[in-house]
């Protein structure tokens, strides 16, 4: 089973979920397309590393605007993550965050995403808090998972 990134939720809100993240690692490489991105990171968490390490994939895989990223396991630090070998992939800590999410299933595609992360956007704002970051789209299952049963959301970080 595929270790999830761990949170705590806040509260229900109207159209979503407020939800408090801990720290974490995230490897993340530009997007050249979802693929090839999957790929290099893919390539990295196999051991194309600087240690040779296997390291366990995590869910969600993370798309913001022009980055892809995988959270690396729960517990892991920056400073004991192994270095890519590979130039292009960045790594990241990424801080305690308090996050609004919109939970769906089905099929993914650029426009569904878009009208998704403006709903959960209004939402938002609507509910009296600020987004601090742009909303990125989580994929929880495998690509052979039927598309009914596909876990995704919509995440934009709001202001304590």
């Amino acid at each position: 089973m595929t270790e999830h990134q761990p949170y705590t939720v806040v509260e229900q809100r109207n159209g979503f979920e407020l939800r408090r993240y801990p720290p974490a690692v995230l490897a993340e490489v530009e997007m050249s397309g979802v693929s090839s991105a999957f790929r290099t990171l893919v390539s990295y968490i196999g051991g194309r590393n600087s240690n040779g390490q296997k390291i366990a994939m995590t869910a969600p895989v993370l798309q913001e605007p022009g980055t892809f990223a995988f959270v690396m396991p729960a517990g892991s630090s920056l400073s004991r993550m192994p270095t890519p070998t590979d130039p292009t992939i960045r790594m990241r800590d990424v801080g305690e965050e308090l996050v609004a999410a919109d939970r769906f299933s089905g099929r993914w595609s650029d426009s569904g995403f878009a009208r998704r992360a403006e709903s959960l956007l209004a939402a938002v704002r609507a509910a009296g808090l600020e987004p601090t970051g742009a909303p990125r789209f989580a994929r929880y299952d495998p690509p052979w998972t039927p598309w009914f049963m596909r876990r995704n959301e919509v995440l934009i970080p709001v202001a304590e």
